[in-house]
């Protein structure tokens, strides 16, 4: 079997895949001062619950946006699986042309994503993803990255917020039952929420523009359902982009059914 492992700036987002079927998949806080043997109890235990084993790992492809985390898991593949991961990144084959000034800025979840959507839809795409921040990707007909935005995201602008203004409380993300609240709960839960659509859609109409076309919009990561029921750009969810893009490069980049074969041992 396949594991895919995303590692964000909030979460590390783990797959296991057998072939293209996604058996599960996990989400862990990114901890960059967990030890090579404090991920791998973590990871062993996420298994056990699962009835999976460290046996059944045959290769690991991993994209890594926390350099830190990176040397952990790297590590954790050579002691525990006897491996040496796959990571996207300069010299892995993805298979989609980067029309980006340096492509090595580039963070690797988005071209991840990008080759992901590409490989689903075959059109021009906006692929935006919530996470820490909100990434906006723009994918041409022919296939290539051609750039995109980074916002902040919402988490980090709540967060802002409340640390700036003393007397407005947390509140749970929400849609609230009115633009026009009558409580400051709801007051802050329309700002946060109203605004960030209203973020969305602004951004993806301006590339639109810029772009002279009609691309299908894809939200992914954890907030794009809910944000998606409001705005008024997005035309799919994928909540799983990012780990099918980890699949498919890794296929790009090995012979065919290398995940069902013996695992590949590490020198």
């Amino acid at each position: 079997m396949l594991l895919v492992i995303d590692v964000g700036n909030s979460n590390t987002v783990l797959g296991l895949y057998r072939g293209e079927e996604l058996l599960r998949s996990w989400r862990i806080t990114t901890d960059t001062s967990r030890t090579v043997d404090e991920n791998a109890m973590l990871i062993h235990e996420l298994f056990r619950l699962s009835e999976f084993h460290f046996t059944d790992i045959a290769d690991v492809i991993i994209s890594c946006v926390v350099p830190p985390m990176l040397t952990a898991l790297e590590g954790l593949c050579r002691q525990y699986f006897k491996l040496k991961p796959y990571i996207v990144g300069p010299g892995i084959k993805t298979g989609m042309p980067i029309q980006y000034d340096n492509p090595r800025e580039v963070g690797a979840d988005r071209i991840v994503n990008a080759v992901a959507a590409y490989e689903k839809w075959r059109g021009s795409l906006i692929v935006v993803d919530f996470g820490t921040a909100t990434t906006f990707d723009y994918i041409s007909a022919r296939g290539e990255y051609q750039g995109g935005a980074i916002a902040p995201g919402l988490g980090i602008s709540s967060e802002a917020l409340f640390e700036r203004a003393s007397k407005l409380p947390r509140v749970e993300f929400a849609r609230p039952p009115q633009v026009i609240a009558k409580n400051t709960v709801n007051s802050i839960q329309a700002g946060l929420f109203f605004g960030y659509v209203g973020l969305v859609d602004g951004i993806v109409a301006r590339m639109k523009m810029e772009a002279r076309d009609e691309p299908r919009v894809v939200g992914t990561g954890g907030l794009a359902e809910q944000i998606a029921r409001a705005s008024e750009s997005i035309d799919a969810v994928d909540p799983c982009l990012t780990l099918e893009g980890l699949r498919i490069i890794y296929t790009r980049n090995t012979p065919s059914n290398q995940s069902e074969s013996a695992p590949r041992r590490s020198q």
